[in-house]
Order: C-alpha cells, then sequence, then structure tokens
C-alpha cells in the first residue's frame, strides 16, 4: 500500500511538473525564435516641420532662393535594426524586392508614409541604419534578381534604363528668387555599373539613434517616426543655388553628388512609440 501511494504521488508530480513546464513554455516569449513587426513613419518636412504639401508649401534656402516640390520620391533598402549590445539585424539585405522601399510624398497620409515591416526578432533595439537608394550588390544581381521592385520603381517613374539603373531620389518643383516659378527637375542615381562606368556611386547609408528603444515583441508593435528635413537640399553641407546650369540635372554629376550629400543629413528619428 505504501508502495502504491509513492507511486500515485510521483504521478502526480510529474504530471503537474510536465503540465507547468509546459505552460510556462508556451507563455514565455523570449525565445531568440519569437518574431514580431515594426513600422517606419516617415515625415518630410522644412526644418524639422514634417508635412510638405507638393505645390504649396514654400521654403526659402540659406542663400535666399524660394522653391517648392511637385514630386518628391525617394527609396530607401537595405534596413538594420541594431540591438543594446551593438547586434544588427538585417532586412533582407541586398533583396529589393522584400526590402526596398518607395517613400511618395504624393501617397503620405496627414503628411506620413508609412512603411510596414514583418518577422523581425523579439529585441530591444537603440538605432537604425537604412541605405538611399539601392546599393551597387544589389543592382548588378541583375533584374531577374529584383523584378518585382523593378516594376514598381518603373510605375513610379524611379528607373531609366536597365543599363542605367535606378532613380534614387527625385525632386521636381519651381524655384526662383522673389517667387518659385522657374521649373526645376533633380533626379539622382547610380549610372549603372559604377565601376565599369567610372562615375560616382550616389548609395549612402544613414545610421539613427533611436530618443527611446523599441522594444519588438510578439505583442508590442514599435512604429519609429522619421523626419526628414528637405530644407537640407539647397541649404545643407554643402549651400546650392539653382540656376540654369543644374536645375534639369539627372544622373550622378557632381551637382549630384552635393544634393546626395546634404540628402542623407536630412534624416532624424523624433520619437518611437511602443504600442
Amino acid at each position: 500500500m505504501k508502495i502504491y501511494k509513492f507511486l500515485s504521488l510521483l504521478f502526480i508530480a510529474f504530471n503537474f511538473f510536465t503540465f507547468t513546464s509546459c505552460r510556462n513554455s508556451d507563455d514565455d516569449d523570449s525565445s531568440s525564435e519569437t518574431k514580431g513587426k515594426l513600422q517606419l513613419k516617415f515625415e518630410n518636412g522644412f526644418n524639422n516641420l514634417g508635412n510638405i504639401v507638393l505645390n504649396q508649401t514654400t521654403q526659402t534656402s540659406s542663400n535666399g532662393q524660394k522653391h517648392q516640390f511637385s514630386t518628391l520620391k525617394y527609396v530607401i533598402s537595405n534596413i538594420s535594426l541594431i540591438d543594446e549590445n551593438g547586434n544588427e539585424f538585417k532586412y533582407n539585405e541586398n533583396n529589393p524586392d522584400k526590402g526596398a522601399f518607395i517613400i511618395n510624398q504624393e501617397k503620405a497620409v496627414a503628411g506620413i508614409v508609412y512603411v510596414d515591416l514583418d518577422e523581425i526578432p523579439k529585441n530591444n533595439y537603440k538605432k537604425i541604419k537604412f541605405g538611399l537608394g539601392i546599393s551597387q550588390y544589389a543592382y548588378l544581381l541583375g533584374q531577374n534578381g529584383q523584378a518585382e521592385f523593378w516594376e514598381k520603381a518603373k510605375k513610379e517613374s524611379l528607373t531609366w534604363s536597365w543599363a542605367a539603373g535606378y532613380i534614387f531620389v527625385k525632386l521636381e518643383g519651381k524655384y526662383g528668387a522673389g517667387a518659385a516659378n522657374t521649373e526645376f527637375m533633380n533626379h539622382t542615381g547610380n549610372m549603372g555599373n559604377v565601376t565599369a562606368n567610372n562615375t560616382p556611386d550616389l548609395y549612402r547609408e544613414v545610421i539613427l539613434d533611436l530618443p527611446t528603444t523599441a522594444r519588438v515583441s510578439a505583442s508590442i508593435k514599435p512604429s519609429i517616426h522619421i523626419l526628414a528635413d528637405f530644407n537640407q537640399y539647397l541649404s545643407g553641407e554643402t549651400v546650392i543655388n539653382l540656376s540654369s546650369t543644374n536645375d534639369m540635372a539627372m544622373g550622378s554629376n557632381q551637382h549630384l553628388v552635393n544634393v546626395t550629400n546634404n540628402l542623407i543629413k536630412m534624416f532624424k528619428v523624433d520619437h518611437v512609440h511602443n504600442d
């Protein structure tokens, strides 16, 4: 009888331990396999004030030149999230079909263009990195390696011929001294294989600190609100005056190298929501 009672108690204890362990395992989302989602919110503005209204919002450059945009588009790719220990999660690196996005002001909702990312490992992220444009590595994979994104970019008029490649940033509008009444078009982008063609590589990477940790988990989808200050276009590191010599520039000449180097300084993270 004593042996029977002992075995019964042992059986009960074993089942309780197994049930508890399984329940704890089910409830615990701290596994490295846990995935979550994250949202990027891009807000384009002037002087850190967002919501540029196309054909309406007018800015005056540091040299007194007025300008406004009728078209404002750019490509971001190779998004990375960097955690508290410096570890980097790369989101579909050099895979434009899954990891490149078009920020088009015309499609902004209340001034915001949204980019939704999924399959993000649970972690606490302190920095974000992304590319402005498409890297040479991705481009040289060939058209078959990015057919889906190429078609998206083509519909958005963000491509030249395949041999020339993508338009990275497309800015169009009007400018002038007293009033913005002269048309301009500045389209930046690589000219195909930059090594073979001996042309500048305008792809650039941006790294931004997050003012608040983005805590990705199965139940928390952070949103990172990024301001893009387009005052940098003409009033950035290199002060630019638009004129008949550069107001219809396309490609990667020195003027557009200067434009690119100005624009990579325009991004900053305004705030992070952990909802």
